[in-house]
């Protein structure tokens, strides 16, 4: 007998995994272009506000990365996500990727104050204007394990 609601359930799923979300997208580009650093992504359904990447490098250790992909306006901050990187600002940082211009800002996690708002004055990296360049991969790479 045949089971449409089966078949429609496998269809979706096939779907959900055809079309990547912007987000998944970032995170290959970024493991593909930094292979000096050892990644392991998060779920983030398994622990609310906890950053999607945890990352691994010799010479600094482990640190944790948060992805963001914004097409307009200013990326958006859970709750969790928000008391996470408030209280936790050392080898913590948030990468954000806007669409609209095109352009990839690394941030430090106290660049996150309390009302989920990213204070640009507040990024020390020493990273042009805190934004980086499309082929400037390398830079990205030496300040998160500096």
């Amino acid at each position: 007998m045949y089971n449409s609601n089966r078949y429609y359930r496998n269809c979706k799923q096939l779907v959900r995994c055809i079309i990547m979300k912007p987000e998944s997208k970032f995170w290959k580009e970024l493991k593909q272009k930094t292979p000096d650093i050892q990644w392991t992504r998060l779920e983030s359904w398994a622990s609310y506000g906890v950053p999607d990447l945890l990352g691994y490098n010799d010479n600094c250790g482990f640190f944790m990365v948060e992805l963001k992909v914004v097409k307009k306006g200013k990326p958006k901050f859970s709750p969790h996500q928000i008391l996470f990187h408030t209280q936790r600002t050392k080898r913590n940082f948030i990468l954000l990727k806007t669409l609209d211009p095109l352009s990839v800002k690394l941030f430090p996690s106290s660049a996150l104050d309390a009302s989920g708002s990213l204070q640009l004055e507040a990024c020390r990296l020493q990273l042009d204007a805190c934004s980086l360049k499309l082929g400037a991969w390398s830079s990205l790479q030496e300040s998160l394990i500096a």
